[in-house]
């Protein structure tokens, strides 16, 4: 008997996407998973569609919207199953997309969190921005992944097949162990959206556990489907980035990555105003500033642990910065082969 997994959809005004994506979904090839609708809010007619077409889908009802973060531990204490399966809605499923993960998953209990390939819904031979084939951070605390540094998505050529330990795995198709999930208390609701999974894996890894891609498992993610672009995104991005660095990152290295931090953060906000983009300035002063109050009334949150960053797995002990916009690197194995 396989274990039971719980496929777990967080909803926000999301009728087009459930219309679309899940019957995909629930065409899915596995023994025992069911599928739950995670609404978080919405004003349109989502769950009456779903209520109507899938009458035997289980649907959890919030009020308000707790965005990505909040919205998922709402729902996820009022689920019982071994494993969770946190999908976007505008995600595309293959029909044995559960059981590669769930049988690797099921080969170490140490291993806390995987993802599949994500490609791109409307491009499938480029891996997808929010995962591509498994997430990592460089030593200053900018994420990128297998197949994708900042904007630059790769052509999927089988060059990120093997299955690998990873330092993050994206939020938009996040396999979960459930007992591990809760022991850490869920995703950090302060971040409502945006690098809460990469937070969540951070402290994953602390703890002894492992993060891994199993690119046997493929999906197709449209992207910024529940959050489009644009300043809030941007702001939730960068304020997300330096609370997790402030978070996990130990004393010694804080005191002077995050001085960085702050200058890098600066060059790219004056260079978006220069080239005529005044929201994307004004969004990271606000992402500082909401930085500054976080610190102010989150003294309770513990600040900085003792295992250094370049301990743990899928970490680049070097500036991804540095080599994608000055040495102009910018695939993921030329960035990674530079270094060594």
């Amino acid at each position: 008997m396989n274990p039971l997994v719980a496929v777990v959809i967080l909803n926000y005004n999301g009728r087009n996407y459930l219309e679309q994506f899940l019957p995909s979904v629930m065409a899915t090839e596995y023994e025992s998973f069911e599928v739950i609708i995670a609404d978080n809010g919405s004003t349109d007619d989502s769950i009456a569609f779903v209520e109507n077409t899938y009458p035997f889908i289980k649907i959890f009802r919030n009020e308000k919207n707790l965005g990505f973060a909040g919205g998922y531990n709402w729902a996820l204490q009022l689920v019982d199953a071994t494993y969770y399966v946190l999908l976007n809605s505008d995600v595309s499923v293959t029909p044995e997309w559960l059981t590669p993960v769930i049988s690797l998953m099921e080969t170490n209990t140490n291993i806390a969190a995987c993802q599949p390939k994500l490609l791109s819904f409307h491009n499938p031979v480029l891996f997808e921005y929010a995962g591509a084939s498994g997430g990592w951070i460089d030593c200053l605390g900018y994420p990128f992944s297998r197949g994708r540094v900042f904007d630059v998505c790769e052509q999927d050529d089988g060059q990120y097949n093997s299955i690998n330990k990873i330092f993050w795995a994206t939020g938009a198709a996040m396999f979960v162990r459930a007992n591990v999930f809760h022991e850490l208390g869920g995703f950090d609701p302060y971040f409502f959206a945006h690098q809460e999974e990469i937070d969540l894996c951070w402290r994953m890894q602390l703890k002894g556990y492992e993060i891994m891609a199993c690119p046997d498992s493929v999906v197709y993610h449209v992207g910024a489907g529940t959050l489009p672009r644009g300043g809030r995104k941007v702001f939730l991005n960068f304020r997300n980035n330096l609370i997790m660095m402030a978070k996990n990152l130990p004393v010694q290295e804080l005191i002077w990555k995050m001085p960085v931090r702050f200058l890098l953060d600066a060059l790219s906000a004056w260079k978006g105003l220069l080239s005529g983009d005044r929201f994307f300035f004004t969004a990271i002063v606000k992402a500082h500033v909401s930085f500054f109050y976080w610190l102010l009334i989150g003294v309770k949150t513990h600040i900085g642990n003792p295992k250094p960053m370049a301990t743990l797995a899928g970490v680049y002990n070097g500036s991804v910065v540095w080599y994608y916009f000055a040495k102009k690197k910018k695939r993921f194995l030329e960035i990674i082969l530079e270094k060594q």
